[in-house]
């Protein structure tokens, strides 16, 4: 703001003053060309965001699983499991529950590229949208494969695990989540059990070198009580010993002694031994039981879930984008500006007397 004096003293006058009143008359006799231009913005967002791609999204909640939605994989691993904490020593077994463990490949699965990856080339949805070209369709995959975000639980911030599904429209978002969801799931299942063959055989082989040694050592044993009695059954008959001349039980005496207990002892103690063959305790007998047990192999059923809802994916009720009235608002806001200052400009080229 510059101020002058008139030559006869009189008050300044004063230059490039705000007429606030002239302004809001001129924008108000250029009412019509500031809202013209505001809904002719506002039109035009809203006819282009019919053009622009819709997305809509769709969002599951996950948890581990309870024992009937893992079924008989199961019992299964509990079978193994149990197997495992007779022969590990005490205090060894701490190890997470079958749920979480499978919970656990569940979410490995749910996040991982090649899944969705395989999930979206298996899809007959991605076969339609094919153009034939390899480079377009490697960017149209991996737009899919990004439409598709997991959010791994966090103690502080996200207490479950999440994964959400970008679509074109809500039936689509819906539809294809529950689907991937269970692809996921498949993938997990088929892992798990390829897992449980494995270890299940590796069970196998050991139990049966097991029940082997245990048979050799009572094998070993037989045959050195045998040889025993046989060789004190020869010193008792050519040392002509018809009856028992010793008063210590058979169980307590030397191997060297043996020959005291007479010729019709030995022999029934020959016989005896030739009947019942090698004597095995109580482990080898269930080592047997457990060996007949493994031989038959995992039996799983088809298909077992690996996961539970907290939350089932439904189809949206709100679009994601375009947001039409968001649109339409701040585009036309700008148009309003912008009939200002068509309004602001006129008022120039058109100045008053």
């Amino acid at each position: 703001m510059k101020s002058e004096t008139n030559e006869n003293g009189a008050q300044p006058v004063i230059d490039n003053e705000l007429d606030i009143r002239g302004l809001c008359c001129t924008l108000w006799r250029g009412k019509f060309w500031i809202l013209g231009i505001a809904l002719l913005f506002a039109a035009i967002a809203l006819g282009s965001s019919y053009l622009m791609k819709q997305e809509w999204s769709s969002t599951a909640i996950t948890d581990r699983p309870t024992v009937n939605n893992l079924s008989s994989y199961f019992s299964q691993a509990q079978f193994l499991r149990n197997l495992d904490m007779r022969n590990a020593p005490i205090g060894s077994n701490d190890q997470p529950s079958i749920s979480e463990d499978a919970y656990n490949e569940f979410v490995m699965q749910l996040g991982a590229y090649d899944t969705r990856r395989d999930f979206w080339l298996s899809s007959p949805y991605y076969q339609q949208r094919k153009e034939g070209d390899v480079r377009a369709d490697a960017v149209l995959l991996d737009e899919m494969i990004n439409d598709i975000q997991f959010t791994a639980r966090d103690a502080l911030k996200v207490p479950n695990d999440s994964v959400k599904l970008t679509a074109e429209t809500s039936a689509d978002a819906n539809k294809f989540l529950r689907e991937y969801v269970n692809f996921a799931s498949k993938r997990a299942a088929q892992h798990l059990y390829e897992e449980l063959q494995g270890a299940w055989a590796a069970r196998t082989q050991s139990m049966k070198a097991q029940v082997k040694r245990q048979e050799a050592v009572a094998q070993s044993i037989f045959q050195r009580q045998m040889n025993n009695t046989q060789q004190a059954l020869k010193i008792a008959q050519q040392q002509n010993i018809s009856k028992s001349r010793t008063d210590t039980p058979a169980e307590q005496l030397p191997n060297s002694d043996l020959f005291l207990l007479g010729v019709p002892m030995l022999q029934a103690r020959t016989e005896l031994l030739q009947a019942s063959g090698p004597s095995y305790d109580l482990d080898y007998d269930q080592n047997r039981a457990m060996l007949s047990t493994l031989n038959v192999g995992p039996t799983l059923t088809a298909h077992f879930q690996t996961y539970r809802y907290l939350r089932t994916p439904e189809e949206p009720v709100k679009r994601d984008s375009p947001r039409r009235a968001f649109l339409m608002i701040m585009w036309g806001v700008v148009g309003g500006l912008i009939g200002a200052g068509v309004a602001l400009t006129r008022r120039r080229s058109h100045p008053t007397a």
